[in-house]
């Protein structure tokens, strides 16, 4: 039976020896002072033996807190292995033996430490396993500043793990250095800017430490390595700490490194520390952040604060060109409502549209040439965008890429031949009078004068007519108008406003109307439209006011007034809801017609009064007009506190898209297309001049220009029928019917199209008025709070493809409001 028992230790020895070697366990000592155990080594309290028994070699921690049981750090089948381990165990394990109580739980971590990582000195096994009050031990503190295979010393380590108190000991007791560099050049402050906490950072930083603006072998401070990773906490702290935003690196400045991997927060941090950053150029392409921006986020974010969005680099590329070689037609979106020239030269003279059409992205073909990419411009190959479709353009897309050029007035996608010159890509400037046309003109004048007294000016200023710009509603569908105008001031060589004497417009349409007078340019106010849908639409419907209305009161000020503007004379149409039903309301900048109208309702009702209080505290009182008092009576009053903003804001509360403004709901309500009221106001203001005897100043009205918001297709309706249901089935149906039937009572209230411009026609027709109204046919309905960039791209798509259709129309309405 003994033998049997010693069989089975033999054999759980051998087991155990074969399992894990290096498991520290607890032994008897008592094991190892019987017959066949040989000591063969011993230094300090560390002890080897070899046991025949089962032919392996142990090596053992005496403990003197435990007389008679010590800890077996291993037990090697092998001499070489014991050989190889014991000197390394002695050596690095005295300083945790003679600082701390050791125990198999505890004594564990460090021998492994030890054997995964022969290299480490002791120092770095003790900030391994976060045993600090070993970092005291005088062999750990000659040891503290030595590196192991990588060149990292034990605070290169401390910062890498995160340790905050090994690293506040490490610099504080034992005075470890800051400058070492490992073998990639990081310094410990590299380490621990990759860390997820800025911690490490803050204590490094404290001790006024080197290394904050070293670079490694990658080219990169501890600042480039954290914008890289994104890690913002540690951004700030190693910008608090003394870090500089201006070393530059293999790959640029740090600013680079954030944009490159968009990193918003740490892009921000830099921008906030360092505002000169924005144009900071990198080594090798001499690009901007923005040309390394990658999203449009990141983009806008750089715009926002000022970034030049032209700007070109080293190899003559802007950030539009490199967005569109890669395709990134969000971001480019954001650069073309900022500003982005889409003519602008590059790279072997090539726009834009020249990369874009060998990329063959639709979507940003469209786009570029929306907002004014010209598709005859030449690269220095000679080749215009068309050539370039025609060319490169494969399968599918190759037809509807060209059918599509086409359809915007492309002549030419073929080679040009050898000896004819390349086309002149000069517009037209359109003429003006000059030094010998009024020599002729003077010598007409003289010549049909003469044995006439005089030339009769007054009758020539009266052949002069009134020119009327109409504006229908439409929201964000604003964007159609937008295009139409900048045609039409392609065609003219003016301004909108130069002209039209009058301009009328209902909520979107009375936006641009005011800012048509205030002087804003048409590509301006198409950029911003682009730009302000994202801050206006934001969130669920009803949406808040007042981001629309902190838009509105920057672009027209918040205290400028209607009448600050006199010409030309504008119209802007609301409804006052405080009644039923409701009344039409109009903002001018000029006197309002005093012509007695008798009053449409007969009423006992008191309406509260549209009156100026002292300190505008009221937001029932934004605009002045009529002032209500007994019932048939009206008395027009001033119009001159009215403010821009608020006539603006008033005209855009579209029901359920925003709330009211005051007691005013947009003016689509009751006159989407405005140009009957308009006709009708510029009627009683005439007539009202001519009751107060001022007749010669009377200017008939000549010319009507009525432009849409786009018709969007008719589709089918299955049934407006709404009844009591009687079973579920029917319930079904009276609901789809009641729908169908709120959506078209929604949509004919709204028409802008149909009657309401046939009524306009036949009004101009019988005053011999001539009548222009524009509006192309969509393919698909485009909501009021559109907020998709490729839809709303599409939809001025479809607005130049039937700009191009009406062109000859839209010369001839050039030259009629030219010639008056």
């Amino acid at each position: 039976m003994q033998f049997l028992g010693r069989l089975l230790d033999t054999v759980s020895s051998v087991s155990s020896l074969f399992s894990n070697p290096y498991r520290v366990r607890d032994v008897p000592l008592s094991d190892y002072a019987g017959v066949g155990k040989v000591k063969l080594k011993e230094e300090g309290r560390m002890i080897l033996y070899k046991n025949p028994s089962c032919q392996s070699w142990d090596c053992l921690l005496v403990c003197p807190e435990t007389p008679t049981v010590a800890l077996r750090l291993f037990q090697v089948p092998s001499e070489e292995d014991a050989m190889n381990w014991f000197p390394q165990y002695a050596l690095k394990l005295r300083p945790f033996y003679e600082t701390l109580p050791l125990k198999a739980d505890t004594t564990q971590p460090i021998v492994d430490c030890l054997r995964n990582h022969p290299d480490w000195s002791s120092a770095h096994i003790a900030v391994e396993t976060g045993l600090r009050e070993c970092l005291k031990h005088n062999y750990v503190q000659s040891q503290i500043n030595a590196r192991d295979a990588s060149g990292q010393t034990p605070l290169h380590l401390a910062c890498e793990r995160g340790n905050v108190v090994c690293v506040r000991e490490l610099l504080e007791e034992s005075q470890a250095r800051t400058d070492i560099k490992d073998r990639n050049g990081e310094t410990p402050m590299h380490c621990a800017a990759k860390q997820d906490t800025a911690a490490v950072i803050q204590v490094l930083c404290s001790r006024l430490c080197s290394g904050v603006n070293e670079l490694n072998s990658r080219g990169e401070t501890p600042l480039h390595v954290a914008c890289r990773l994104g890690r913002v906490e540690v951004v700030n702290a190693l910008l608090g700490g003394g870090a500089r935003c201006d070393i530059i690196g293999a790959s640029g400045y740090p600013i680079h490194a954030a944009m490159k991997y968009n990193e918003k927060s740490c892009t921000e941090a830099i921008l906030t520390a360092d505002p000169g950053q924005l144009q900071a150029e990198d080594p090798v392409y001499g690009g901007t952040p923005l040309h390394w921006s990658k999203t449009a986020e990141m983009c806008r974010l750089l715009l926002e604060r000022g970034c030049a969005v032209n700007y070109l680099s080293k190899t003559g590329e802007s950030a539009l060109h490199i967005l569109t070689k890669r395709g990134r037609f969000e971001a480019a979106m954001v650069l073309l409502t900022h500003g982005g020239d889409a003519n602008l030269r590059g790279q072997d003279g090539n726009t834009a549209l020249h990369l874009a059409m060998k990329m063959d992205h639709m979507e940003l073909i469209k786009a570029l040439i929306v907002f004014g990419a010209d598709v005859e411009i030449h690269n220095d190959l000679g080749e215009t965008p068309g050539l370039i479709a025609a060319r490169t353009s494969k399968g599918p897309n190759r037809k509807i890429l060209l059918d599509m050029l086409c359809s915007v007035g492309v002549q030419r996608c073929l080679p040009p031949s050898p000896n004819s010159p390349p086309p002149n890509t000069t517009k037209a400037m359109p003429t003006s009078i000059g030094f010998k046309d009024i020599m002729h003109v003077a010598a007409s004048v003289a010549t049909m004068s003469q044995g006439r007294p005089e030339v009769d000016c007054v009758n020539m200023t009266r052949n002069k007519m009134d020119r009327l710009l109409c504006l229908d509603g439409g929201g964000i569908k604003g964007l159609v108008l937008i295009q139409m105008l900048i045609a039409l001031e392609k065609e003219a060589g003016r301004p909108t406003s130069e002209l039209f004497d009058w301009v009328s417009g209902t909520s979107t349409g009375g936006i641009l109307a005011l800012a048509i007078i205030h002087g804003k340019s048409m590509e301006y106010l198409r950029c911003l439209y682009f730009r302000m849908k994202e801050q206006v639409f934001k969130g669920s419907r009803p949406y808040e006011s007042a981001p629309l209305e902190d838009f509105l009161k920057k672009e027209f000020g918040e205290n400028t007034k209607m009448t600050d503007v006199r010409y030309p004379r504008v119209m802007v149409t609301s409804v006052l809801a405080d009644r039923h039903p409701g009344e039409l309301h109009i903002f001018r900048n000029y006197d309002a017609p005093s012509v007695l109208r008798e009053p449409p309702y007969t009423t006992t009702a008191t309406f509260k009064p549209l009156t100026i209080p002292q300190g505008w505290e009221d937001e029932d009182v934004l605009i002045v007009g009529y002032t209500e008092e007994p019932p048939r009576k009206r008395r027009q009053v001033t119009d001159e506190e009215q403010l821009v903003w608020r006539a603006a804001r008033s005209s855009g509360a579209a029901p359920t898209y925003f709330r009211p403004m005051g007691r005013f709901l947009d003016g689509g309500l009751l006159a989407n297309n405005p140009t009957l009221d308009a006709m009708t106001e510029i009627h009683q203001y005439n007539k009202a001049f001519k009751a107060e005897g001022h007749g010669e100043e009377v200017q008939r009205l000549g010319i009507v220009v009525s432009l849409g918001t786009g018709k969007p297709p008719q589709v089918v309706v299955n049934s407006v029928d709404v009844f009591r249901p009687s079973n579920p089935l029917e319930l079904a149906k009276s609901f789809v019917g009641a729908k169908e039937l709120g959506k078209m009572l929604v949509d004919c209230c709204t028409d802008s199209d149909g009657c309401a411009v046939d009524r306009a026609r036949a009004w101009c027709e019988m005053t011999d008025t001539v009548y222009h109204r524009l509006s192309p046919q969509l393919s698909q309905e485009v909501m009021l709070d559109e907020v998709s960039d490729a839809i709303l791209v599409n939809m001025l798509w479809e607005t130049q493809m039937y700009l191009y259709e009406k062109r000859e129309i839209l010369q001839s309405l050039a030259r009629q409001l030219m010639d008056n």
